[in-house]
């Protein structure tokens, strides 16, 4: 491997090595087992700030790197998850002819152009790029976002000396074999080249705009079109200031409590309604307009989460805020990944006190995403792999509690979420019935009529010929026949009901002057008499056949 690798490579090894020796001798990975804390006092182990520093130093992939790993209770503790939340993604700008020359090769024309106003000094310079104030040549105020030169290249170097390490230390040591860091490595490789393609930032600028669309005290700048490339995302420029910069006097002038309040109602329809979410709402990414509404910028971290998820932490979220620390144990369990040395019992047992601790606590104490975060550290701590979504949500929810706290100091999420949940059920299951949901259990429905006939003719012929056998203990033979009978009675209704439906379904499309509720009137009249039947079927199934399962 030496022989191939570069000179710049060789150092980056260097220093990097230099890096490992140094923390792991403080024992910083070791740390993150010590006994579950519920406040923000600092370790004994190591020196979170000066871990910071350090990464910081390593260059841009490092401080992206330390910023995901603040997303990882699971791995480290409280106080390191402080320290590298707060690192500084702040470095020199660019210079200027390398954003014409970049702007030109992606545009495929200059910035005098493109735009009718262009400014050469960067309103705010990152790692991974630099951002501009600009006008469009139709008179739109933008903000366009330009990648720092080689960056892309100089992060994969980074990642691949990374990848060599972490592969090392998973086969050689048992921290290894625990944690699976290369595992980690390669979650946090494709958030970060996520992170390089402007393309992708665009489309959830757009598709969080259209989820947040009835909030209107919200906003989520949209990309320009034609302006866009994947190293250029030129968007609205956002009027206002971060939240963090608001003054005492600048407090007094707006609602806080209302704008916490929808802004912790958005997060939570993001996460449990689209599934989709904003996952970097830290106090810099949020900003309070010139018109007093929220603003959320920076949208190349995101999270998605399958609607299965989103019932379960729905679920979970709720225990959590009622302090029903039993059944919130035992949903964790659930949506995580026990290990070789998992211990279900303390589990169970240490999240129903933290819960329970969590709920007894005064309100103003109260904050939902350390929580959350203390839920996947404990999870780590008796040998379960949180969900990534969840230490995600986690992280995020911790995000809100600063910003909540900020706009409104009484600002209660636990209250919030009660409020909400009504409302939040609601749409997920609405949306849910969609209709695509709908075609599916019919196309499903469909598969069902087609293939039952044919199972049905094999238990006929089987129960004609006497092959057909059911091993029973003490059967009462006629309850035996009788119950066949029902079940033969309900398949039959059953089939009547799916061809009903497929039928009214079909006669939408006929146009007829005979309507209801401005459908067709025949087709109307087979579905709601298809449903009737169905209701009345579950009624006898749930209620009449009780007393047969008891």
């Amino acid at each position: 491997m030496a022989g191939s690798i570069t000179g710049e490579k060789l150092k980056r090894y260097k220093d990097l090595t230099l890096f490992l020796i140094k923390h792991v001798n403080n024992d910083l990975v070791t740390a993150a087992s010590d006994d579950i804390q519920t406040d923000e006092s600092p370790e004994a182990n190591g020196n979170p700030e000066e871990f910071a520093k350090d990464l910081e130093a390593l260059g841009p992939t490092f401080i992206k790197i330390g910023q995901l790993l603040s997303t990882r209770p699971d791995f480290l503790p409280p106080a390191y998850l402080s320290a590298l939340a707060k690192l500084q993604d702040k470095v020199e700008p660019f210079s200027f002819e390398e954003v014409e020359e970049i702007i030109t090769n992606e545009l495929g024309v200059r910035i005098s152009k493109a735009f009718a106003e262009f400014n050469a000094e960067p309103i705010a310079a990152a790692s991974l790029g630099q951002v501009h104030k600009a006008v469009t040549r139709d008179g739109r105020n933008v903000a366009v976002k330009i990648q720092r030169p080689n960056i892309r290249e100089t992060i994969v170097n980074d990642l691949e000396a990374l990848d060599d390490i972490a592969a090392t230390v998973d086969k050689h040591t048992e921290t290894g074999r625990k944690y699976e860091f290369r595992e980690m490595l390669k979650e946090f490789r494709n958030t970060l080249l996520n992170e390089l393609d402007y393309k992708l930032e665009a489309q959830n600028l757009k598709r969080l705009h259209e989820n947040l669309r009835n909030y209107e005290s919200i906003i989520i700048p949209l990309p320009v079109e034609g302006y866009t490339t994947s190293k250029v995302l030129t968007m609205d420029y956002v009027h206002g200031k971060k939240i963090t910069a608001l003054t005492p006097l600048a407090q007094i002038e707006i609602d806080g409590a209302y704008l916490a309040e929808e802004l912790f109602k958005a997060y939570l329809d993001q996460v449990l309604v689209h599934g989709f979410f904003h996952a970097d709402p830290h106090p810099g990414n949020v900003f309070l307009t010139d018109d007093k509404r929220i603003a959320l910028i920076d949208l190349g971290m995101t999270a998605r989460i399958e609607p299965a998820l989103q019932e379960e932490l729905i679920k979970l979220m709720l225990y959590v805020s009622e302090g029903r620390g039993y059944e919130a144990a035992g949903l964790s369990i659930e949506i995580s990944t026990a290990l070789e040395h998992a211990d279900r019992e303390k589990f169970i047992k240490d999240v129903s006190q933290f819960v329970t601790l969590a709920r007894d606590a005064k309100l103003g104490q109260i904050q939902l995403g350390k929580v959350v975060v203390q839920l996947t550290r404990i999870a780590a701590d008796n040998g379960f792999r949180a969900s990534p979504e969840l230490t995600m949500l986690g992280k995020t929810l911790l995000n809100l509690d600063e910003i909540g706290k900020t706009l409104e100091p009484d600002f209660n999420p636990n209250a919030a979420i009660r409020r909400h949940t009504e409302s939040i059920v609601r749409r997920h299951l609405l949306r849910n019935v969609s209709p695509g949901n709908v075609f599916s259990s019919l196309l499903e429905t469909k598969e069902l009529v087609q293939k039952l006939p044919v199972k049905l003719n094999r238990i006929v012929d089987k129960l004609a010929s006497g092959e057909f056998t059911v091993k029973a203990d003490m059967i009462d033979e006629n309850l035996l026949t009788e119950n066949f009978q029902k079940v033969a009675n309900r398949i039959t209704l059953g089939l009547v009901l799916a061809a009903l439906i497929i039928g009214a379904a079909m006669l939408m499309r006929v146009e007829s002057t005979f309507t209801i509720l401005g459908y067709p009137g025949l087709a109307m009249i087979l579905f709601l008499f298809a449903a009737a039947c169905g209701f009345g079927l579950v009624f006898s199934i749930l209620f009449k056949d009780r007393h047969f399962r008891k």
